[in-house]
């Protein structure tokens, strides 16, 4: 072989090493999410579409459950490394002796409300007493109406509460219902709007209730790799960083993303509404936040005991 020859052969043969070396070195984590992908999962898409987790040495398989009760099950029985969870949901399951623990933040501020029409007679929560109010699935919904209606002399029994799965916005329009909950400001105030109708929420977090993360990261509180969990949280607070920096073009990288899916005007609406609401800092514990909202649903009685924050929060 001749000199020049084996020199690039040699070349070739350590490229092709170090990048077997490097595929092998790759930590694979598999992620649920909480249901279909959509904006509320941007810092997750940015990541891994602008190379965040790679640069991590990580590579995320993102699935969609066919059931969203799966989540919380597949990370038990640890059949998935991370899942996209609820906050209140994560209490309720750590009180009931799931081995699950919070491993990060990803929306770090309450989306559910009290949705009226701006239109109708529903000027003040004080004129929801005798109305009905739509839901689409249950939940602490009995301890926050309670102490939203409090201030107004009357409680949770003082209304009526129809399922209407995820009707919600139609519900609402047609006058099924007085007011729906369940449904997250970032999206059916924009589908009112589209729908030329507008909408007005009583905010949780304005009336009495505790604030929460309304989406966390959970993984297994006994089985987990901390080493890569943490990589995985550095990748999305890179990937929020660059939502925030640049709306925009984020927006169009989410958007191409599953353009089928996710190119149309609720998405898009969304997504610049989510923006503010995505956590800057999504490994940072805040315990005190934790057991608050804890012990606002113990004394709701819906939580028998309270398990401290401290116990169920991954310290990355």
């Amino acid at each position: 072989m001749k000199k020049p020859f084996r020199k690039v052969f040699v070349l070739l043969s350590l490229l092709l090493a170090t990048s077997l070396s490097y595929a092998q070195s790759e930590k694979e984590l598999n992620l649920m999410l909480e249901w279909f992908v959509n904006p509320d999962h941007g810092p997750i898409v940015i990541a891994q579409e602008n190379g965040y987790f790679k640069d991590q040495g990580l590579k995320v398989n993102i699935q969609e459950p066919a059931d969203p009760n799966l989540p919380p099950k597949l990370v038990a029985a640890g059949d998935v490394d991370l899942a996209v969870y609820y906050q209140p949901s994560l209490t309720h399951g750590v009180a009931r002796g799931l081995p699950l623990a919070w491993a990060g933040t990803l929306i770090a501020t309450p989306l559910d409300g009290l949705i009226v029409l701006k239109d109708s007679k529903i000027k003040s929560l004080k004129d929801m007493k005798g109305k009905t109010i739509g839901l689409n699935m249950g939940g602490n919904e009995t301890a926050i109406l309670d102490t939203l209606f409090k201030p107004y002399g009357f409680s949770s029994k003082d209304i009526k509460m129809v399922n209407v799965g995820w009707n919600m916005s139609s519900s609402l329009m047609s006058g099924r219902v007085d007011a729906i909950m369940g449904a997250y400001r970032n999206f059916e105030l924009n589908q009112l709007a589209i729908e030329g109708r507008q909408g007005k929420m009583f905010y949780f977090e304005e009336n009495g209730i505790p604030s929460y993360d309304e989406l966390i990261f959970i993984a297994n509180s006994k089985k987990n790799d901390k080493d890569a969990i943490k990589k995985f949280m550095r990748a999305i607070e890179l990937g929020t960083q660059f939502i925030v920096n640049n709306p925009k073009e984020s927006w169009k990288i989410f958007r191409d993303y599953s353009p089928k899916k996710l190119d149309n005007e609720l998405n898009k609406r969304a997504w610049f509404d989510t923006v503010s609401r995505f956590a800057l800092r999504p490994a940072a514990r805040d315990t005190g936040r934790y057991d608050r909202f804890a012990k606002f649903l113990e004394d709701h009685g819906d939580l028998k005991s309270i398990p401290p924050a401290k116990d169920y929060m991954l310290n990355l």
